[in-house]
């Protein structure tokens, strides 16, 4: 008879210890509380909105958020619209809640196929907290999503570098890269526009070699801006687009890629306007080390 009291006992504190586990570890009044298991009417909820949301029927799926919610929510008519069709399809989802707490939040991993009407077409691994109240309608949402390499756009990584074949990085995908090249292109432009050639030399690593479109050579210093600016009556240099792009798991030297187009004018009147594709390589100290230049005429009206 003990054993079994003391078998009963064991199982029912096993059972106690099991209705909450975790913590939460950010700022306020919740640092600290566990959570415990939540209801399966907020788990039909969200299930109710992968069905409605895959359906494309925007009216049944607000009517799975309050009131507030869905006024600061998606124009989901209009979202929905812009697909062929829209699948949602969960694979997992848990409903905790934490102490002292009436919400429920409801983890939900699922995978999305969107086929656009435009023809192009993502897919995602999605890992979503639904806010479900007690009337079990979605109070809150936020989501973290992983693109997967069918999807047509929105990849973090593409394309490929090749070289000459016999770099160990060839065959290698390009990433975007995010060490300021965009803010000091922009910052450079602005400096060549202003005629600063402190300031324009400041951007170059000390002998930074410039190939122009007529393949002539420079070393972009302080004193061939100088020069340059000099012989320049006025000119403009207006930039459409600036791509930073390195190779992926390599150090942290990128390329980057920008369309202009530039207008010159020379002391004796010449004019010279081109549409320009260069490529400017920063080294590891955020320098631009070298730069290659191409042109072509404008397109004739």
């Amino acid at each position: 008879m003990k054993k079994l009291i003391y078998t009963l006992t064991f199982c029912s504190c096993l059972f106690v210890s099991a209705q909450s586990a975790g913590v939460f570890l950010g700022d306020g009044d919740n640092n600290g509380k566990s959570f415990s298991i939540g209801s399966d009417e907020s788990v039909t909820t969200v299930l109710k909105i992968a069905n409605d949301y895959s359906a494309k029927d925007s009216e049944a799926l607000l009517t799975n958020y309050t009131e507030k919610f869905s006024t600061q929510s998606l124009n989901w008519a209009k979202w929905l619209g812009s697909m062929e069709t829209i699948t949602m399809k969960p694979y997992m989802i848990i409903p905790v809640k934490m102490e002292g707490s009436e919400n429920t939040m409801v983890l939900a991993w699922s995978t999305e196929d969107r086929n656009f009407t435009d023809g192009s077409k993502e897919n995602l691994n999605l890992m979503e907290i639904f806010t479900v109240d007690k009337e079990n309608k979605v109070t809150g949402f936020a989501q973290w999503s992983n693109r997967l390499k069918e999807s047509n756009f929105g990849l973090n990584y593409g394309g490929k570098f090749i070289g000459d074949g016999t770099s160990e990085y060839s065959g290698r995908p390009l990433v975007f890269s995010n060490r300021g090249e965009v803010e000091a292109i922009e910052k450079l432009v602005a400096d060549y526009n202003n005629k600063d050639a402190a300031a324009c030399s400041e951007a170059f690593a000390v002998g930074a070699e410039f190939l122009d479109s007529e393949g002539t050579k420079m070393i972009l210093n302080e004193d061939l801006w100088v020069s340059l600016f000099n012989s320049f009556k006025e000119q403009s240099w207006e930039v459409y687009s600036i791509v930073p792009l390195k190779i992926q798991n390599t150090d942290t030297e990128s390329g980057v890629t920008v369309f202009s187009r530039e207008r010159r004018v020379l002391a004796d009147g010449t004019v010279w306007e081109k549409e320009l594709v260069e490529w400017f390589y920063f080294n590891k100290d955020g320098k631009i080390s070298r730069a290659t230049q191409y042109a072509r005429s404008l397109p004739k009206e």
